[in-house]
């Protein structure tokens, strides 16, 4: 079982909706939460407006080497909410098979490797050409500090969060 860096698994403190923290045997792992990242066509994101406002988007995105990466114009509402306040939610589409990551977003130049397979996710996933050519394009890196899934169907049993040091 593979298990991000810097960070420990366990279950969340809910015992009103009958989680039981002792209870660990069907805690997810994280190799699910990689294949739902990777097998993900949108990512829903929501940033915080200088007034306070929730702003809420989808984006289309690549699980790479354990990381997710993501671009938007430089002149977004989203991408302006991030330059002042990089925190954000970032989550997937579904209620019953939920992932919801709690992290920052940073602008990343990857190495030249790295953004080659970025650039395939991106030509497999979307049949686009993912070049960041555009003067007002801007990529981002998601660094997680706390991830939270489950199962809705077995949520008790299923609920996990992974919690991240730095």
């Amino acid at each position: 079982m593979i298990q991000p860096k810097n960070a420990r698994r366990v279950r969340p403190n809910m015992p009103h909706y009958g989680v039981n923290v002792e209870e660990t045997g069907s805690m997810l792992t994280w190799d699910w939460i990689e294949s739902q990242m990777a097998a993900a066509r949108n990512y829903w994101i929501c940033t915080t407006c200088p007034d306070g406002k929730p702003h809420a988007a989808p984006v289309w995105g690549a699980w790479v080497e354990g990381q997710l990466f993501t671009a938007t114009d430089r002149n977004s509402v989203k991408a302006r909410n991030i330059s002042q306040d990089s925190r954000v939610v970032l989550h997937l589409e579904s209620g019953d098979e939920t992932v919801i990551f709690e992290g920052a977003l940073s602008e990343t130049v990857p190495c030249e490797s790295l953004q080659a397979r970025i650039n395939q996710v991106y030509v497999d996933k979307y049949d686009l050409d993912p070049s960041l050519d555009e003067e007002d394009a801007v990529q981002y890196r998601l660094k997680p500090q706390k991830v939270m899934a489950w199962l809705e169907r077995d949520f008790p049993l299923t609920a996990t969060y992974w919690l991240f040091d730095d």
